[in-house]
């Protein structure tokens, strides 16, 4: 973070509410309305994620259901537009580019003129543009993260929707502006907790720390929820987490293991413009299932760094699901397997159609593949997932059929009957799944001022923009 002049604290203690663990994943109410008699002075959430893949920030399409995000949001607009309680939601629509905040925004929209709200709305977008990425590139300013390749300029170009993940200083510029709620692009998930706190005055690094725990919400107690609240006290030296629903609890264990989630060093967790320090970091039960967490740093790194975000599309896929409990053909599978995409790909030669074949065998290796430390079958049957990639879904299609169509009749050794090697659950056998797209960025940039993102503030009236 950029250096600042701390403020002095307007409170003992700083309340956040953290709704859910991903906007539109939902939460009882029950737990929110608890959240809400602690009088929070921040209610968030985190609303998207690199989990689920590439699709979604190619696509450009919300990987939660738009109902659903609706209804989380109308709890929290409401709530935090009647009750004076800032809101801030980070990296909208999921992937958290232009096309996601604006659906997130027309979202905000609708509940706004639904429940007569009249706010000040803050939208900031994430968004690149490749020029700016190639300027760095070629003065070599451009990072690789870990197991990532240095991002060439070819690459680049074929990139779509690139993002960068902002940190708090873009949320505290439309906070100061005063807007009520705030919409972010996509965003360093912790950033969304903790940039009105920071601004207020308390210790970044249990800020950021108490923010890493909040934007998975309830994940972190035990028994774990991603589609239920959690709550936070930020003081002077400590945060406290607690539970808002009574199956849960926070536990010295479940806290600390989520400080660790996602994470390869348990130490140091980098972000952007520094790192959370948490070599002295401590965890204390308290009564009431609560947990006291102290010694968190933030130590600032030079120059200020985000990382960056971008796919490129691949071309279109399609699958066909199917079964087999033929012991013969579980004890050869590799070497049917290897002979099927042997066959298909001198068909698909001949034919001069493009496309690639992968095979996902589970009760064997489906979930780790080639990394799959126990190599003995055990289970009496197989599922096989047959993905078919081509340039168009029309090829897509062709390479899948021809592949299944080859599996389901290929001849093996010891095979006793010949009608078919496969059980096909649904008919039709094969599925389109659109298009295809691979992170082609995922680096790390230099950002000379960390507030350099466009905001802009709406007033709404009703839903209706006023002047």
């Amino acid at each position: 973070m950029a250096a600042r002049k701390r403020a002095k604290n307007p409170h003992k203690e700083f309340r956040v509410l953290s709704a859910t663990a991903i906007l539109g994943y939902g939460f009882p109410e029950s737990s929110f309305r608890e959240g809400l008699r602690r009088r929070p002075h921040l209610i968030g959430a985190d609303a998207g994620s690199t989990d689920p893949g590439p699709y979604y920030l190619g696509a450009g399409k919300s990987f939660t259901d738009r109902a659903a995000v609706k209804r989380d949001l109308r709890f929290m607009l409401t709530a935090g537009v009647r009750l004076g309680i800032p809101v801030v939601v980070g990296s909208a629509g999921g992937s958290g580019a232009r096309p996601h905040v604006d659906w997130c925004e027309e979202i905000i929209r609708e509940i706004a003129g639904e429940e007569r709200l009249t706010f000040q709305l803050g939208v900031i977008y994430a968004d690149v543009a490749k020029d700016r990425v190639r300027r760095h590139l070629r003065r070599g300013e451009i990072v690789p993260l870990t197991y990532v390749p240095p991002l060439t300029e070819d690459a680049l170009d074929a990139s779509v929707h690139l993002v960068c993940q902002m940190g708090v200083e873009p949320i505290q510029k439309a906070l100061a502006a005063g807007c009520q709620v705030v919409l972010a692009g996509r965003c360093y998930d912790p950033a969304v907790f903790a940039a009105l706190p920071i601004m207020l005055g308390y210790d970044p690094g249990l800020a950021i720390h108490m923010g890493k725990i909040l934007e998975c919400a309830a994940i972190a107690a035990t028994p774990g929820s991603g589609a239920d609240c959690a709550f936070a006290r930020l003081r002077e030296d400590a945060f406290v987490l607690e539970s808002l629903n009574p199956k849960r609890r926070f536990t010295k264990v479940s806290t600390a293991a989520h400080t660790l989630y996602e994470k390869t060093d348990p130490y140091h967790l980098p972000g952007p413009g520094g790192a959370l320090d948490l070599t002295g970091c401590s965890f204390r039960e308290l009564p009431g299932g609560k947990v006291e967490v102290r010694g968190s740093r933030h130590v600032k790194t030079g120059p200020y760094h985000v990382k960056l975000e971008g796919v490129r599309r691949v071309g279109c896929r399609t699958i066909a699901v199917a079964g087999t409990r033929d012991p013969v053909m579980i004890r050869e599978i590799d070497g049917i397997l290897s002979g099927v995409q042997a066959q298909v790909k001198d068909i698909l030669k001949a034919e001069k159609v493009e496309g690639r074949v992968v095979f996902h065998v589970y009760g064997k290796n489906g979930v780790m593949g080639a990394l799959e430390p126990e190599t003995r079958i055990r289970g009496h049957e197989l599922g096989i997932v047959i993905e078919a990639v081509g340039p168009t879904q029309a090829e897509a299609d062709s390479v899948c059929s021809l592949t299944r169509s080859t599996l389901l009749h290929y001849g093996y050794p010891g095979r006793i009957a010949t009608a078919g090697n496969l059980a096909l659950p649904f008919s039709p056998s094969d599925a389109r799944m659109g298009e295809v797209f691979e992170f082609s960025v995922y680096h790390l940039m230099p950002l000379a001022r960390p507030d350099d993102f466009p905001v802009r503030t709406v007033r709404l009236r009703g839903g209706k923009e006023s002047r």
